[in-house]
């Protein structure tokens, strides 16, 4: 019997850009050019306000996650998860929590109170993870945007 490899997590780096944007766009939808995924991935992991972590199985980059600071005037210091992804060929076997686990690590090291996400109203699988590894709340908000 094949005994499942152990999934790793690390800190991303930029030969990580190709993976995270083949993630982004298999996985949720986002389709942003490689080269402009490269220079923002290179400016973020110079940033000290951000921290990309990505999943790797057997040598190969499998799931990504990217928070931030998260400071509003009207709440305590915490983690934003801006984005998660894992590839549909490997999930329900960890990598997610585990990437979620980075950030909380990385949260409690920083003296953050949590972390805290937003996840697009029909993606109920997700829902479904993230209230099953302990996150509650979950009220409905419009996202709005205005391109310059």
């Amino acid at each position: 019997m094949e005994r499942e490899r152990e999934i790793v997590i690390r800190a991303a780096v930029p030969s990580d850009s190709d993976d995270i944007c083949r993630l982004s766009e298999k996985e949720l939808g986002y389709s942003y050019p490689r080269e402009k995924t490269r220079e923002k991935l290179v400016r973020l992991l110079e940033s000290a306000s951000d921290r990309i972590f990505v999943a790797i199985d057997g040598g190969r980059v499998i799931g990504y996650i990217h928070a931030c600071d998260y400071d509003v005037l009207y709440a305590p210091h915490m983690k934003d998860i801006l984005g998660i992804a894992v590839s549909s060929d490997f999930r329900r076997r960890g990598a997610g929590k585990a990437l979620i686990r980075a950030v909380e690590q990385w949260a409690a090291e920083s003296g953050a109170a949590g972390i805290r996400l937003v996840s697009g109203k029909t993606r109920e699988g997700a829902h479904a993870f993230y209230r099953g590894i302990g996150f509650t709340g979950g009220k409905e908000q419009l996202n709005f945007k205005k391109l310059l």
